[in-house]
């Protein structure tokens, strides 16, 4: 169990906001418009802004070549897997769906924390991960119908999150001795590679001048996400043990919910409160400070 401090707190509340309201932004975005171009395009507008922060924080963008193998591995399970899945199966599902297929993550983590890296959790860490599968359930109750006609979707969107589950986990355990800032830059700039190969092989034919709608989803989520979010997440997965980091994000998938449902008009049912309320215990479990 962890305690956050006031600071990691702050920046937990500004995350959550800003990832959750992404989901229908970056629904919008790639509507009408190359998904991967879509994405490209933010990371290369987002690096600038993250290098200017690098350089007003002094922070060196030195990372010594030793670790250049790990850095890759973090940059493949955390964000290559991620980035490009989620926005291709946020094309074919809501954004309220993509994002609770997205965050069953902390379940993932959690399995992929005991099986893979011995790791034990206390009893009531375990009961937050099952408050968390069961608000996810329940936020899936009334789209199990829609979900199954679309099974390619479904399926991008849970191996990203079991791949980024396993990324936060060598993320926590990361021993390059560079600081975050640093390595958010670096991961961003391969990631920004990577996505421009795939735009360019893929989606050359179908590139188009974004709307002005899309264009402001663009700066959203290349000075929000990229330039503010990522790093903030990358800076509590390295600084707070795997579960605590993965189940204090668990509101985000609500937020996308009901964001999505006030921004698209869809109707919410008792369903979502409950899951509202799960959520809430799940995060309590393992961020509220144990009896001495």
């Amino acid at each position: 169990m962890h305690a956050l401090t006031r600071q990691q707190l702050i920046l937990l509340v500004l995350l959550t906001v800003v990832w959750g309201i992404n989901w229908p932004i970056m629904k919008l975005g790639v509507t009408g418009f190359p998904p991967l171009t879509f994405r490209t395009i933010c990371m290369w507008i987002g690096l600038p802004v993250l290098g200017a922060v690098l350089l007003w924080r002094r922070v060196p963008f030195h990372v010594g070549r030793a670790h250049w193998r790990e850095l890759a591995v973090l940059t493949v399970f955390n964000m290559f897997f991620w980035h490009t899945l989620a926005i291709l199966a946020i094309q074919t599902l809501s954004s309220g769906r993509a994002a609770i297929l997205g965050y069953t993550m902390p379940v993932f983590s959690a399995l992929v924390g005991a099986w893979w890296f011995g790791q034990r959790l206390p009893g009531r860490a375990w009961g937050g991960v099952a408050a968390a599968a069961l608000g996810v359930v329940l936020l899936l109750w009334h789209e199990i119908t829609s979900l199954s006609g679309k099974p390619l979707g479904v399926a991008m969107m849970l191996v990203a999150a079991a791949t980024w589950a396993v990324g936060t986990q060598l993320m926590r355990r990361t021993r390059i001795p560079h600081p975050t800032l640093a390595l958010s830059f670096w991961m961003t700039l391969f990631t920004a590679l990577w996505m421009t190969l795939l735009a360019v092989v893929f989606e050359r034919d179908a590139w188009v001048w974004p709307t002005p709608a899309i264009q402001a989803a663009i700066v959203y989520n290349a000075i929000g996400v990229f330039a503010f979010a990522q790093v903030v997440w990358l800076m509590l997965a390295r600084d707070l043990p795997p579960i605590a980091s993965t189940l204090s994000v668990m509101f985000i998938p609500v937020l996308g919910v009901f964001s999505g449902a006030w921004w698209l008009g869809e109707v919410l049912h008792w369903q979502d409160w409950a899951a509202v309320a799960l959520v809430m215990v799940a995060i309590a479990s393992v961020l509220w400070p144990a009896r001495r």
